[in-house]
């Protein structure tokens, strides 16, 4: 039995300034896992060398003040594709336009050749570094996470140089089942490689977490007696983060979406609910917090005196729980692609902890689908449902009731990090 806190590396590429749900995940877990007996090691890479989708400053604000973070030179072979760094692909170039001959020829050389993902250009570096302080710190657990999934690639070649050291892998998304992963147009080898380095990361990882069942089962199949070693470890919300803020209903009936839209969100069942409401003279005001390419924007309607829906290009965290807070609903749209039922976004349960009302567009049958019943949530249709969205909302907006349950308090990030505290615990 341990008589003090264990130290306990996490190896992750998204750390502030980086934004986004990925960063999350962990910047939360390394918050309240010294209460959970364990002392977490931060390594990661340095901004300069980074290849961020977002950033987000207010995040350094977030790291514990005691928590040791190590930071690595990484080759950024994004530069390759765009000089402009402020312009990087994210979702794997699913957010962009996709047109055009350096677009096509960019997810080619992509899904051909930085495999399993580009942002391997770190892993050298964060390999000799992992060494280091593995043998300095004198550190017996690590945690790799993905995506990027070629980090897990580091733990990977970390088991063998130490293979007393106990390795989790926790993999947030499908790696080659991704939504947007035949984008890429990989070639048959590229396929059997990636698959390759897939299924000996779930071999040989000590234990697997995903943050959904179907996620578990997906990543179960691919490998004997992985099912035996995954846990299922949502992502949360942070109490801390709503407190002193009081939601507020507008005055004009406002839906909010935080997050990335591209062609495979279905938004066609949606616009017409709401096109047919603003012909109906019901006031609908349209909100977008984050990544909506024009071609999307522009199948928005207008409301009836002209005035178009509100785009925001992506925000800081507090700013986008605030813009939540202050919406009459949230609406969550689920990718439509064969394993959209694994998707759990993070985003979910910040969604949940507003209690405000969530019109759901996606597999009924699905992750996403089953917390909202489990937490008491009705508004769940499919994408061209257009009947049914418009009814939900015109119900929500008369002021009838939505009946919701507190179970959405079990997925409290202070909650998580104790049953990952004993994930360690078993490890150890």
């Amino acid at each position: 039995m341990r008589t003090r806190p264990s130290k306990v590396l996490i190896i992750t590429y998204y750390w502030p300034p980086s934004g986004g749900a990925g960063v999350q995940r962990w910047l939360k877990f390394t918050k309240y896992l010294p209460s959970a007996g364990w002392i977490p090691v931060i390594l990661t890479v340095k901004p300069e060398y980074a290849a961020y989708p977002f950033r987000d400053e207010s995040l350094y604000g977030e790291i514990p003040v005691d928590v040791e973070v190590h930071r690595t030179k990484a080759l950024n072979y994004f530069a390759l594709y765009n000089k402009d760094q402020s312009k990087i692909p994210h979702a794997g170039f699913a957010s962009g336009d996709g047109k055009g001959l350096k677009s096509a020829v960019s997810r080619f050389i992509r899904g051909n050749f930085f495999i399993p993902d580009p942002r391997r250009g770190w892993n050298r570096y964060a390999y000799r570094k992992a060494c280091e302080l593995i043998k300095s710190e004198n550190i017996t657990h690590i945690i790799t996470t993905s995506p990027p999934h070629s980090t897990q690639l580091i733990g990977l070649r970390l088991k063998r140089r130490f293979p007393g050291l106990k390795w989790i892998a926790d993999l947030r998304d499908p790696w080659t089942e991704i939504y947007y992963y035949d984008m890429f147009r990989p070639s048959l080898p590229a396929r059997m490689i990636d698959r390759e380095l897939e299924k000996r990361v779930l071999t040989r990882a000590d234990r697997l977490i995903t943050v959904g069942h179907t996620l578990a089962s997906a990543f179960a199949e691919k490998a004997d007696a992985a099912e035996d070693k995954t846990v299922v470890l949502p992502n949360g919300f942070d109490e801390e983060d709503f407190q002193g803020l009081t939601g507020s209903v507008p005055e004009r009936f406002t839906i909010t979406y935080v997050g990335t839209l591209s062609p495979a969100y279905p938004v066609r069942g949606f616009i017409d609910a709401v096109r047919d409401l603003k012909i109906n003279d019901m006031p609908v005001v349209l909100r977008f917090v984050g990544t909506v390419p024009g071609d999307i924007r522009s199948q928005f309607p207008a409301d009836v005196n002209g005035q178009n829906p509100e785009f925001i290009s992506y925000c800081e965290h507090p700013e986008a729980i605030r813009h939540m807070m202050n919406s009459s609903m949230l609406l969550l749209i689920i990718p439509d692609h064969r394993s959209n039922r694994s998707i759990l976004t993070g985003k979910i349960f910040e969604y949940l902890a507003t209690e405000k009302p969530i019109l759901f567009l996606g597999p009924d049958d699905g992750d996403a689908a089953r917390l909202l019943k489990l937490c008491g949530y009705q508004g769940i249709f499919g994408y061209d449902d257009v009947q049914g969205i418009r009814d939900f909302i015109i119900r929500v907006a008369e002021g009838k009731s939505v009946k919701r349950s507190g179970h959405h308090l079990e997925y409290s990030r202070r909650a998580l990090s104790v049953k990952l505290g004993e994930i360690l615990d078993r490890l150890a």
